[in-house]
């Protein structure tokens, strides 16, 4: 809560905008930073100062940006601004939503993900430490353009102008608007009410609201914060990109503080909410994404994309692609894994170079070692599968379930066609291709006896050498 006395009335976020700049059938606010769509920063931003009612104005692409917002924040009221018409427009239809309501309204936008919660509450804290009828975020860029100017006299806040509105001396200004304010509910509700269209963008402007307080002696102040990326709003993809990367960054610093060496943060992306333990080491190009959970002292790396997986303490995973798997500790993964979703690796286990697993639970001290596919499987403990063996899975309809035994052994270039079982420290004859159970302690052999013909290729040679003068002649 911003303030122990009082909690805020409401808290109003703007999520109308056509967000025509990026170029793109999806709405902008479903666009992700870090992991986590642009909405979805905005709403935990918004709810850091415990409002008593939370207020999203929806208009373009409305019933995909409201499925998300459900998804969210259940509790939130949704708005809708039928048509674009400014952003004085877009707070009287939250104000619509609301009803009457008395007390502090926080307004803020879908589109800053940087902002923090504490930036909220701090703006909150001064709008009610000055007794102030309006507060103003602002901050201090190298490069205002397209931002309104907050316009001063004796220091004092008098208006903010647009830029398409500002004279050349007013572009000069280095203190922006951020478009996040508090107001007094009271004057909001009266001063929309008297918002006109004369401006250069033809619209209700919010801004507007800054001149009609001060023209009736109300209080206006301002919050200067000093970390201008929160106040960064998104309106294309460039802005998207370098957003992203500044989250990333601080994302990285705080796992560095926390005992996390990063090799090269410059190639290394970890997304919100991904857990990652002290001394674990992430090498040039590693992908963290999700619900992913590194254990202590893990090794991932280079050139690595996780999904949704959890890692054990002690693991090395390298050039591997995993979704939805389990890494036991002390294991190996890689070089050029493909794990997919259902994949448990027991504790001191290897999935090698040029494997691929699905819905496969590998058991302690097992090894998969390379140029393997290994699919709706179930190995035991000590097993080792030999190099090419194909778990045939699929019979054109259906899948079926193979298991392994533990201690079990499958030589090389293998094929187990499901569903078949290999009982304890059974052994398959590389080549083979298995197809009924093999019992306990038995050695499986299924393949061709080999036949050798002494002399057959002299004799060939012969016969070539002949065909070949007869067809001269």
């Amino acid at each position: 809560m911003a303030s122990s006395d009082r909690p805020v009335a409401a808290v109003i976020v703007l999520a109308a905008g056509s967000g025509t700049r990026m170029k793109s059938s999806t709405s902008k606010l479903l666009h992700t930073v870090a992991g986590r769509s642009l909405l979805s920063w905005a709403v935990e931003a918004a709810s850091g100062v415990d409002p008593e009612r939370l207020v999203v104005v929806v208009g373009q692409n409305r019933e995909a940006v409201e499925a998300e917002l459900t998804n969210i924040a259940p509790e939130a009221i949704h708005a809708v601004q039928d048509e674009p018409n400014g952003t004085g427009d877009a707070v009287r239809a939250g104000l619509a939503a609301l009803g009457p309501v008395h007390g502090d309204i926080v307004v803020t936008y879908s589109d800053v993900p940087l902002l923090a919660a504490a930036t909220l509450q701090r703006l909150v804290v001064t709008h009610r430490s000055a007794a102030n009828a309006i507060t103003i975020m602002t901050s201090v860029v190298a490069d205002p353009t397209g931002y309104g100017r907050i316009i001063r006299q004796d220091g004092q806040i008098v208006a903010i102008r647009e830029h398409k509105d500002a004279t050349a001396d007013e572009r000069e200004l280095a203190e922006i608007n951020s478009g996040i304010y508090v107001f007094d509910a009271d004057l909001l509700t009266e001063a929309l009410g008297h918002l006109t269209t004369t401006n250069a963008q033809g619209e209700f402007l919010l801004t507007d609201v800054v001149s009609y307080a001060r023209d009736r002696g109300q209080s206006v102040g301002s919050y200067l914060e000093p970390d201008t990326w929160q106040t960064e709003g998104v309106n294309d993809r460039v802005q998207l990109a370098a957003i992203s990367a500044e989250m990333n960054r601080r994302i990285l610093v705080a796992h560095m503080l926390a005992g996390v060496s990063v090799i090269d943060p410059a190639t290394t992306w970890v997304e919100y909410g991904v857990s990652i333990e002290p001394d674990v080491v992430l090498w040039p190009g590693t992908i963290l994404r999700g619900a992913t959970s590194i254990g202590a002292g893990a090794t991932i790396g280079p050139d690595t994309r996780l999904t949704d997986v959890e890692v054990g303490p002690g693991a090395s995973v390298v050039r591997t692609e995993a979704t939805l798997s389990v890494i036991g500790p002390n294991t190996n993964v890689g070089p050029f894994s493909f794990l997919r979703p259902g994949t448990q690796l027991g504790e001191s286990g290897k999935i090698g170079a040029f494997v691929e697993t699905k819905n496969a639970q590998i058991g302690r001290g097992s090894k998969v070692p390379h140029l393997t596919y290994c699919g709706d499987a179930e190995i035991g403990q000590g097993v080792n599968i030999g190099a090419g063996t194909i778990f045939a899975n699929y019979d054109g309809v259906h899948k079926h379930h193979s298991t392994v035994g533990d201690g079990a052994f499958v030589g090389s270039d293998s094929v187990l066609v499901a569903p078949v079982h290999l009982g304890r420290e059974a052994y398959v004859a590389g080549g083979s291709v298995i197809t009924s159970d093999v019992e306990a302690g038995a050695l499986a052999v299924a393949r061709g006896r080999q036949h050798n013909v002494e002399g057959w290729v002299e004799r060939k040679r012969q016969r070539d050498a002949q065909a070949a003068s007869q067809t001269q002649e």
